[in-house]
């Protein structure tokens, strides 16, 4: 994802409620999200689809990855010869 451009992807809610197509555009054309702000506070963002999905896809392979690794800190962990012929076995059914 790139990342926001300060004085052109942060706009307060009241500019965001009078452009929000205008906006919509911005961010699927610069693919960079838009930081919606209340009150000088940031209160949303709003990002392009394909963005959101690969953004979320990482996290996923992040949270394995994770897992993965307290998996092998707790001695779950299966060497790699032993792994390759649990998954020739399972194959070759």
């Amino acid at each position: 994802m790139h990342h926001p451009i300060i004085d052109q992807d942060i706009r307060p809610m009241s500019e965001f409620r009078s452009g929000v197509a205008s906006f919509i555009k911005q961010v699927h054309e610069t693919k960079r999200p838009l930081v919606i702000t209340q009150h000088g506070k940031g209160v949303g963002v709003l990002l392009d689809v394909a963005e959101y999905e690969a953004m979320r896809e990482k996290i996923e392979l992040l949270e394995d990855i994770q897992t993965a690794i307290v998996q092998l800190n707790e001695g779950n962990g299966v060497e790699h010869h032993n792994a390759k012929k649990m998954i020739l076995a399972r194959l070759n059914k």
